[in-house]
């Protein structure tokens, strides 16, 4: 269990609502990559406006381009969404995260933090079983994923795979109950474009590139990511209790490294 985390101050903006971020209008544009992306990522498809399906929050001038907080959220009466792939139009690897969700996760609100290298659109693209949706915000950031890491490698290597679980309210576990929880991963998710402070040579990519949750044996989502993620991922998100007294997190990196924890719902902010 970690004791403390790096970007304290971030993850606590992540967990509050993004100031002004329902206020101020800033939809995808015209322009950019995403016409040649496309039928890489949803192949022929032509998907429904996701303005219907969900809300999806980004800021317009993100504090920093390495943790950009984004958030989608959607009505209790709406389809569920059965998996999701969050997309940084002129991000180097554009592909976020695809993911998964089980029905625990119904009506879906789910954080995340991301990387944008440049001004961008950034998409999330949602499957129900009407069809596939699309929304997102263009965010101007740059740099996102060459920033240097928080801490030096020696360091952020010592304490990688750590996770740490919040746990929303004060209600007691309940099955049928819907809860929040917040689980934080330390891992330094090198992009491949980060430079060594020291030497000045490039960082060789090392991020994590799966992530199970699950509560006792009832899938909660699992995450198949990229190096747009942030370092340290943050996951905050909403979900149905089923009784069980505890979260099972499983996470493996591109290095073949394989991090479990089960951590109790029991933790509070």
């Amino acid at each position: 269990m970690l004791k403390s985390l790096t970007c304290i101050a971030t993850v606590l903006a992540l967990a509050a609502p993004m100031a002004g971020a329902g206020e101020i209008k800033n939809p995808l544009t015209d322009t950019g990559s995403w016409i040649d992306l496309k039928d890489d990522v949803i192949g022929a498809v032509a998907p429904l406006d996701g303005a219907a399906l969900f809300d999806f929050e980004a800021p317009y001038r993100a504090h920093d381009a390495a943790i950009v907080p984004i958030r989608i959220s959607q009505s209790p009466d709406a389809a569920d969404i059965t998996s999701l792939t969050i997309v940084v139009d002129e991000n180097p690897a554009p592909v976020v995260a695809e993911i998964e969700f089980g029905a625990a996760m119904m009506p879906l609100k789910f954080e995340t933090r991301v990387r944008v290298d440049q001004y961008s659109n950034v998409r999330a693209i949602a499957t129900t079983k009407d069809g596939v949706f699309m929304d997102g915000r263009f965010v101007k950031a740059s740099g996102g994923c060459s920033a240097p890491a928080t801490k030096d490698m020696a360091a952020a290597l010592a304490s990688i795979g750590q996770m740490r679980l919040k746990s929303f309210g004060t209600a007691p576990a309940m099955s049928g109950a819907l809860r929040e929880a917040q689980i934080m991963i330390r891992h330094p998710n090198y992009s491949g474009l980060q430079r060594n402070q020291v030497t000045q040579l490039f960082i060789q990519a090392h991020f994590i590139n799966r992530l199970e949750v699950f509560q006792g044996d009832e899938k909660l989502f699992v995450l198949d990511g990229g190096i747009s993620i942030s370092e340290n991922p943050v996951f905050r998100f909403q979900y149905r209790d089923n009784g069980a007294e505890a979260f099972r997190i499983r996470a493996e990196d591109t290095e073949g490294n394989v991090f479990e924890e089960i951590l109790s719902k029991a933790a509070q902010t």
